[in-house]
């Protein structure tokens, strides 16, 4: 398989920026060959709808900026449904565990979270910070604890308890190692 098609690979399943360095370490391949792939990926999705946006140092996949119209119009149906199941879950791990990086999200859920930290981070629910080793953690926005009515997360029900139950699970569990 081509290099370019695992990148691709690799960015659509991180859904996050994702730096040279690691793309190298996680293909295992030399940090130039990865950037020349890179600048491949950029022409070939020149004209498309989905471009490799970056900013110089980190990667991801975005839409092409010729569809921000239809964009717009998509997050602004996303804004008027319902967070769902899924959406309130991760939500509540991010309001009670927080800050928590997307591995962690995903270790407790047991399934890939990247579209619905999207959500979130779109709705403005969550906020999303640099943590260790370049990764990224997520937290609840001023905004969503105001909108709770509360002044700090501690004052979210039970707090303490599920806090507690929450890193009881993390240190018993069995931790994925191949989740990135």
């Amino acid at each position: 398989m081509k290099l370019e098609n695992k990148i691709e690979s690799v960015l659509f399943f991180k859904n996050e920026p994702v730096t040279v360095k690691e793309l190298a370490k996680i293909l295992n391949e030399d940090a130039s060959a990865v950037k020349d792939a890179l600048k491949s990926l950029q022409e070939f999705y020149k004209e498309r709808g989905v471009v490799i946006v970056s900013d110089g140092d980190e990667y991801s996949l975005g839409t092409h900026p010729s569809q921000s119209d239809l964009v717009e119009k998509l997050q602004k149906e996303e804004f008027s449904r319902d967070l769902g199941r899924a959406g309130l879950e991760t939500l509540a791990i991010i309001l009670y565990k927080g800050p928590i990086s997307r591995r962690e999200i995903d270790h407790i859920r047991g399934v890939n979270s990247g579209f619905i930290l999207r959500t979130l981070l779109v709705r403005g629910l969550i906020e999303r910070t640099e943590g260790e080793s370049r990764s990224y953690t997520y937290k609840g926005t001023l905004k969503l604890l105001q909108y709770l009515g509360l002044s700090k997360k501690e004052d979210l029900p039970e707090y303490e308890t599920a806090f507690k139950k929450i890193e009881i699970f993390m240190k018993t569990s069995p931790e994925e190692t191949d989740n990135g």
